[in-house]
């Protein structure tokens, strides 16, 4: 029975774990925007190592609504977005422990 229980925790962790990543492969431009957290929103200015955007609220990580501006961390992806573009933002905790733009595609 403890193997059984310790097994479904496990599981449970797993399954927790894979949804909380946010590893849905439903988004497709860039391949690696299956990846982070994600957010949707509104694309106002592009600046050199910054964006600034309006995104809904992100519960995965407990923002609510704003706008903002937010870090391009090293190497983000973000040809093919304009400004004034509905975007689909996708987030990624770096080095300092800030989140910062992985990657920015045109939402659907």
């Amino acid at each position: 029975m403890r193997k059984f229980l310790l097994s479904l925790a496990f599981s449970t962790a797993l399954a927790t774990s894979a949804a909380a990543s946010g590893t849905s492969h439903e988004h497709g431009g860039h391949a690696n925007m299956a990846e982070g957290v994600h957010a949707t929103g509104e694309l106002h200015t592009i600046g050199e190592k910054s964006v600034n955007v309006s995104h809904d609220p992100i519960p995965d990580i407990g923002w609510p609504a704003m706008r903002m501006d937010l870090p391009l961390l090293e190497g983000a992806q973000i040809e093919g977005v304009s400004e004034g573009d509905k975007v689909m933002i996708m987030l990624e905790k770096g080095a300092d422990g800030m989140y910062g733009v992985r990657a920015l595609e045109k939402a659907n």
